[in-house]
């Protein structure tokens, strides 16, 4: 390993691309040598935008933390510094935690499972669009009834009276088969643990009243109803995380803790 790539301030390895050291957050510059007139930190945690990442369910290790004091970090069951190579749900590269312009933003690496961001407030689904309550996932699918039930020479299928249903939502079992599906007169389904349009009784970790999808505008619309655990979307793409943000990959749950 090139003595470039050294931490002048610890002596530890500053992998490649990083701009800060993994171990004490000293910035990284190049050639190996720092400004002598530079201030230090006390800690890695004081650098502005430095953030970390808190085990909250996972692996046995909760409570677990994991420092975001270089420029990515990878988390995934295989590859980069937030691993968890028991966890069959994860890829091997399955997300990445990154910083732009001091901002802290989640990638998926196009995951099988994906990645599930926490809603903080109410968010257009997309059709096909899979979230999570509880330790249920389950999936939107937009209805287009007259192409579910064709006519031919105007005659209409002959079947129980239609509904303006604009939407549905489908169980997805284990290997993601599909399992029960929900639609609502009304366009509007309440999921939760009891008395609810869609109730998973057996599920501990889903509130009583959960979660609430209504049509909105030519939409659906998830709203978290104050959960004791929260709603999960998955992401597409990048997202920004902000402080207190809930963050699920395959079998973890993580809290962002951003020291702004």
């Amino acid at each position: 390993m090139s003595s470039s790539r050294i931490c002048t301030n610890c002596q530890a390895v500053v992998p490649e691309g990083h701009h800060f050291c993994g171990r004490c957050g000293a910035r990284y510059h190049e050639g190996g040598e720092a400004e002598q007139d530079e201030t230090l930190y006390f800690g890695a945690m004081m650098a502005p935008g430095r953030a970390k990442l808190i085990l909250i369910k996972g692996e046995g290790l909760e409570g677990l933390s994991y420092h975001l004091n270089a420029t990515e970090h990878v988390a995934g069951r295989g590859n980069g510094a937030i691993l968890f190579p028991d966890d069959d749900f994860l890829n091997k590269r399955h997300a990445t935690f990154l910083y732009r312009d001091n901002k802290l933003f989640l990638r998926d690496e196009q995951s099988q499972n994906g990645t599930y961001l926490g809603i903080r407030e109410p968010k257009r689904l997309e059709d096909g669009d899979l979230f999570m309550v509880g330790e249920q996932l389950l999936r939107v699918e937009y209805l287009d009834l007259q192409s579910e039930y064709p006519m031919q020479e105007d005659t209409l299928m002959y079947v129980s009276p239609p509904k303006n249903y604009r939407f549905r939502v489908v169980h997805v079992l284990e290997g993601g088969k599909p399992g029960g599906a929900f639609c609502s007169v009304n366009n509007d389904i309440l999921i939760g643990r009891h008395g609810c349009d869609i109730s998973f009784e057996d599920d501990r970790h889903v509130s009583p009243k959960h979660a609430r999808i209504t049509w909105e505008d030519g939409a659906p619309v998830i709203k978290d109803l104050d959960s004791k655990n929260g709603t999960y979307l998955k992401i597409s793409g990048e997202e920004r995380l902000r402080h207190g943000d809930y963050v699920q990959v395959g079998s973890e749950l993580l809290r962002v803790e951003i020291n702004e």
